[in-house]
């Protein structure tokens, strides 16, 4: 919703005020506060986390951003959740993978460039969270998939790929050491996402965590275990600021 549109339009009498609160209204749904100025706000709208939604909550929620914004992205969907909404919005889209649920308009343009690496194919979930989250905020994507420093001739291979990046995302579990690898390879920003992948000692991701926050590398930065949604969200904000300062068109 546009606030300061409806704003003007009761100001130029083409909406009452009593119109104007009625829509207003409309984002208060009770179980929910839909916040439709987020885009205006904060540069992209309201994103859905769909796990552990109540059935009926959850369609609402998408009906309601989808009706204000033409496409609606959720995130950690189970495919029961998908089922459920495709009853009521056919056209939405379902990835076993990342667990996206998602509605795209069709002709959305994408600009800059992010890489999305990762340690492992067992890292891969997470990364496509990433992937596809700054897919759907408008960012071109490159994948770099399996390329971990247990062979660290298979990054080193492609570190003229993950160079023209505006920024790097940088998913591995295990021991979490491929951002450190990354940040000394790169001159734009890398956002390490340690996850759940590995052994016992590795603590279901603490390990990696810890590795990553305490990397000597410069330029690296860190998000919580396994959220690969907030890598995405983040590197689509890095990326817009570089191809606006001409950086990767």
């Amino acid at each position: 919703m546009d606030i300061k549109a409806l704003l003007d339009e009761v100001a130029g009498g083409q909406v009452s005020p009593e119109a104007a609160y009625e829509k207003l209204k409309e984002a208060d749904q009770g179980f929910v506060h839909l916040d439709y100025a987020r885009k205006e706000r904060c540069g992209y709208a309201e994103v859905v986390f769909c796990s552990g939604k109540p059935d009926a909550y959850l369609v609402e929620i998408y009906q309601k951003i989808y009706e204000q914004e033409g496409e609606v992205l959720g995130t950690r969907a189970t495919k029961e959740q998908y089922e459920l909404v495709r009853k009521h919005l056919p056209q939405v889209v379902y990835d076993e993978v990342s667990r996206i649920l998602k509605i795209e308009k069709p002709d959305k343009k994408r600009a800059g460039l992010i890489a999305v690496c990762t340690a492992g194919t067992a890292d891969i979930p997470v990364a496509e969270e990433a992937a596809q989250t700054a897919e759907f905020l408008g960012s071109n994507v490159d994948r770099i998939y399996d390329v971990g420093v247990s062979g660290i001739h298979r990054l080193l291979e492609r570190t003229d790929r993950i160079r023209q990046a505006n920024c790097v995302v940088a998913v591995a579990g295990m021991e979490g050491a491929l951002a450190s690898v990354i940040g000394g390879l790169v001159k734009n920003p890398v956002i390490a996402v340690p996850t759940s992948v590995g052994y016992g000692a590795s603590m279901h991701g603490i390990s990696a965590l810890l590795t990553m926050i305490n990397s000597c590398a410069n330029g690296v930065a860190v998000v919580n275990i396994d959220n690969g949604y907030g890598a995405g969200y983040m590197s689509a904000q890095i990326n817009r600021l570089g191809y606006k300062e001409g950086g990767n068109q």
